[in-house]
């Protein structure tokens, strides 16, 4: 899930190793599209279900803070269709007679691009933020940094930094889930670069004598891959190669977990069946409504801690 600057997303994760079988490019502002496509990483292929959701605050109903209050809640379309996933997930998990293995739909990553402003976060981003860190692992990215210098980029990441702890925002790798000493170790590296300056591009140009993946400007080609210009290598890892199956992992003990007993605490006020829970789908209102996130991980070591 990509919420921010419209068709950022997309150019960022177009690359020659990646199929993809269908688009919506038509979409307007804060309108959830979903691109399906193939992506190879040497012999291995992920399939890939993006969606997209450009636009969050441009839109006509946009959220709009006054005194500490929001109205016209532009956040409710993506926290609608996470909870969404939840809510079909949970209802195959209660059929009596289930499919040996659920399609999961659900939402395991949630990029979040900034617009690079060099100041701070916007009260839209804090507030937007505060309300999906709650439902999904959020990544948050710097999108078009090649917009800024380099010192303006890490100033710019230092106040972002900032308003996250400041405001109680807890972005993916969170503190609270490092589970040994090497796990404390490599995600305190990732924390320290996020958000990752990124900057998109889909097409190929000739870099001493190298074929490489780049904007080109009138003072040269903005290589992707180049850590010294763009950190999309380190995004790139923690979404496919060392943080894959921890992303799913959190998004099923977690996020999903905490969506579930909620749900099923709201069954007591309903019919039972004969032997299960009769859990009617959840409302709209229920899809959008802010959860507490007061969550338990550890189904796979039968660990009752929680956080």
């Amino acid at each position: 899930c990509c919420p921010g600057q419209s068709a950022v997303a997309q150019s960022l994760l177009t690359a020659p190793s990646t199929l993809w079988s269908s688009s919506d490019s038509s979409a307007s502002a804060s309108q959830v599209t979903g691109i399906t496509g193939i992506l190879q990483h040497a012999w291995l292929l992920f399939c890939i279900y993006l969606v997209e959701t450009g636009g969050v605050g441009l839109s006509g109903h946009s959220t709009v803070l006054r005194g500490g209050s929001t109205s016209c809640l532009s956040w409710d379309p993506i926290l609608g269709y996470i909870n969404e996933q939840y809510e079909q997930y949970l209802q195959e998990e209660l059929l009596i007679t289930r499919q040996r293995h659920i399609p999961d739909t659900r939402v395991h990553c949630c990029l979040y691009f900034v617009p690079p402003t060099g100041h701070c976060l916007r009260p839209l981003d804090i507030e937007f933020l505060q309300r999906l860190c709650r439902t999904v692992n959020v990544v948050p990215v710097i999108a078009r940094a090649d917009s800024l210098t380099i010192e303006e980029r890490e100033a710019f990441r230092r106040r972002v930094i900032w308003n996250l702890r400041t405001h109680c925002i807890n972005v993916y790798p969170q503190m609270c889930f490092d589970e040994d000493i090497n796990d404390r170790t490599l995600n305190s590296k990732l924390r320290e670069r996020i958000p990752f300056a990124v900057v998109g591009a889909d097409q190929e140009h000739l870099v001493n004598g190298r074929c490489v993946l780049g904007r080109k400007t009138n003072w040269g080609v903005i290589e992707v891959e180049n850590m010294a210009h763009c950190e999309f290598p380190l995004l790139r890892d923690l979404l496919i190669r060392s943080h894959l199956q921890d992303l799913k992992d959190i998004t099923h003990n977690v996020h999903y977990e905490n969506y579930r007993v909620i749900r099923l605490n709201e069954s007591h006020l309903l019919p039972r069946g004969p032997g299960w829970v009769n859990l009617a789908p959840a409302s709209p209102g229920q899809l959008t409504t802010p959860r507490p996130f007061k969550v338990c991980r550890g189904a796979h070591d039968d660990s009752d801690d929680e956080f």
